[in-house]
């Protein structure tokens, strides 16, 4: 069975990795959805994202099944037309819960067939965030401990001097 992994990744970050790497233990192929807004200000094209994501995943036994793709309107539809009936998504505290449950209900009512399941990360990485590591970025603060290198030197390349 597939599952779509869905979000902005702007950037990837370790709780994002860990997600995705409990994914693959769950199903057989998932797929990471980088949604394509262009209503939102985001940090990185959605091409930079991809080649983030397939960079900080390479070396990963599990890297074999993830398939990275970019998509814009409604999920839902990006479900229907590749015939996967599941969402991951993940949820770090309560009040992601609570955004995610009302998104959850929202894609089954839009197609019945959609379930959504929330996953955790691992406790040391529900803090992190993309937009607490995008404010760390751009003051040049030390990203090791938030996301893999190729994506702490594409910050540090996007920010550099805008401090």
């Amino acid at each position: 069975m597939n599952v779509i992994y869905p979000g902005s990744f702007d950037p990837i970050t370790y709780g994002h990795i860990d997600i995705l790497e409990r994914a693959t233990h769950l199903f057989d192929k998932v797929m990471i959805t980088i949604a394509v807004n262009t209503r939102k200000n985001s940090i990185f094209t959605p091409d930079e994202r991809t080649g983030l994501i397939a960079d900080s995943i390479a070396e990963k036994s599990w890297a074999g099944k993830v398939e990275i793709h970019q998509f814009t309107g409604l999920l839902v539809d990006f479900a229907r037309k590749n015939n996967v009936r599941t969402l991951i998504r993940g949820v770090r505290q309560f009040s992601d819960y609570e955004y995610e449950f009302r998104m959850a209900l929202m894609n089954r009512k839009l197609n019945k067939d959609i379930d959504t399941i929330f996953l955790m990360p691992r406790e040391e990485l529900t803090f992190v965030s993309g937009s607490l590591v995008r404010e760390i970025a751009y003051w040049g603060g030390d990203l090791s401990h938030f996301v893999p290198g190729n994506v702490a030197l594409a910050l540090n390349k996007k920010y550099d001097g805008q401090s």
